[in-house]
Formats: C-alpha cells, sequence, structure tokens
C-alpha cells in the first residue's frame, strides 16, 4: 500500500513542522540498501522510520533493526506493517533526545535513515559525536545538505568540517522528488559516511580542534584574523601571527581552509 493510502486509512496527515516526506518507490528504496552493504550479522539503526517501507527491507537484510520515530501517531501503523518481523526493535522517542549507546547497545552498528531535512546537521552532530560511533552512515538528504557535505576547500563549511574531519564523505545516489509523498520541492541523495577509527588529521583533542573551528567559521564574513581573534579571545595581531605561524594567510576567509589547514592551527594554538 502507497504511502497516501495507508496513512489516510488511519487518517493520519503529514506534518510540515516533522519535515515528513515518506520514501515509496521500491528502486528508491534498494538503492539506498545496496549503497549500505549490509551484511546478515549487522545491526542497523534507522532514524524516522515512517510507514516502516525502508525498515522491512532493512529487517529482511540484517539480524537486527533499531528504529526510532518521534511521531507517535504512526506507533499503530509500525506495529501493523511491521508485525511479521522479529528482529525489529520500534521506540517512540525524539532521536536527538537519546543516548545512542543505549539503543543500539553493540560496539558495531550502521545508521541507515530518510531523515527530516530540518534536523540533518542536528542529526549527523548526534551520531558522530556518539561513543561508539556507527561503522557507516547512510542518510537520504537534501541535495544541497549532501554537497555541503562533500565540499571542498573554497566551498567549505562547519558542517563539513565536522562530517570529514569523523567520516569519509560521499554521494552515492540522487534521488527525484517524485521517489516521495508528500512530494517535496528540493531533490533529494543518499550520501554515505564511513567514519574513521581514529581522525584522518593529528589535533592536540577534538575539543580543541572544535574550538578553533566554530571561533573560524562564527563570522565567516569576516576575515580569519578578525574571525579566530573575537572566537578565541586574541586581538587582531595575535591572531594574524598565529595564522601566520602556519603559513595561513591571515586574510583568508573560514570556508577556504582544508581539514589539514585547520588541524595545523590548532596545534598551533595549543602551544600559544
Amino acid at each position: 500500500m502507497n504511502p497516501k493510502a495507508l496513512l489516510d486509512s488511519y487518517q493520519i496527515h503529514p506534518k510540515k513542522s516533522l519535515g515528513q516526506n515518506f520514501l515509496h518507490d521500491p528502486n528508491a528504496l534498494e538503492k539506498i540498501i545496496t549503497v549500505a552493504e549490509l551484511m546478515p550479522d549487522d545491526t542497523v539503526l534507522e532514524i524516522g522510520p515512517g510507514t516502516g517501507m525502508l525498515t522491512a527491507r532493512l529487517a529482511q537484510a540484517v539480524r537486527r533493526v533499531v528504529t526510532v520515530e518521534v511521531d507517535d501517531r504512526l506507533h499503530p501503523v509500525l506495529d501493523v506493517q511491521l508485525a511479521t518481523y522479529r528482529n525489529i526493535e520500534l521506540i517512540i522517542a525524539d532521536f536527538l533526545d537519546t543516548d545512542v549507546n543505549a539503543l543500539v547497545k553493540t560496539d558495531d552498528y550502521i545508521v541507515v535513515a530518510n531523515v527530516p531535512y530540518y534536523i540533518t546537521s542536528a542529526i549527523l552532530r548526534h551520531l558522530l559525536e556518539a561513543t561508539p560511533r556507527p561503522r557507516r552512515i547512510v542518510l537520504t538528504v537534501q541535495i544541497e545538505v549532501a554537497e555541503r557535505l562533500v565540499a571542498q576547500p573554497g566551498d567549505m563549511s562547519l558542517l563539513a568540517v565536522s562530517a570529514q574531519f569523523y567520516a569519509q564523505a560521499r554521494i552515492k545516489a540522487r534521488l527525484n522528488p517524485a521517489v516521495f509523498w508528500p512530494r517535496p520541492e528540493v531533490s533529494s541523495a543518499v550520501v554515505r559516511l564511513d567514519t574513521y577509527p581514529q581522525p584522518p588529521v593529528a589535533v592536540p583533542s577534538e575539543q580543541a580542534f572544535f574550538r578553533v573551528v566554530r571561533a573560524g567559521f562564527g563570522q565567516k564574513r569576516k576575515q580569519l584574523k578578525n574571525a579566530l581573534g573575537d572566537g578565541l579571545g586574541l586581538d587582531a595581531a595575535a591572531a594574524a601571527a598565529l595564522l601566520e605561524r602556519v603559513g595561513i594567510d591571515p586574510r583568508r576567509r573560514a570556508e577556504t581552509l582544508s581539514l589539514e589547514e585547520w588541524a595545523a592551527l590548532t596545534r598551533a594554538h595549543a602551544d600559544v
């Protein structure tokens, strides 16, 4: 049953406030499963199962699926749609308020989800800062978000630096709006992030790294010497000297720096 007919039978209407666009196209679902490269013994965490179409496909592929849905109106729908599967654990909760480790109860898991676009960054942050982190994250997101995740120096953002500090990010498929109901106004992409055992750059600590990065992007329209000065409590001359110490022109802006340049800047700041 397509999601519109199914939800109509329960007198449920999608909520724009929850960013509900239900993925229903079988080919799109298969693309996601292929991108995830699932193994029979895997544990998968899904965020926002909706009507359960992707959930059911996941349950057919892996040993265990933990799925978290914020909209309690969908509880009876999911109970019926997923009733034949014994390897699905359905949790009605706001994912951003959950302890990921308590949900998955394992050190080795994969995340596969079609997430609400308006909280994609918050969901990614919650996953990447979890202990342990997922081995792999496969998300269906707005195409503009996917492009930000894989951005290169010149077009970097705090989201890009954060994602690439923790994982290799790649766009693996593009999805037409027609594969969703209600049909969104934007195109989507399936992005895959393979997390690193250790960050790809050497830094004194994650906290020190992100303090510097957040300072740089705090006022990203400013030159770095001014943005860093404000964010790190340095005067412009001290900030310029710090940047010059690691070979970065103080007039550059945050979006132009590479991951390694941010790491070098963090190391230099730690030595001040």
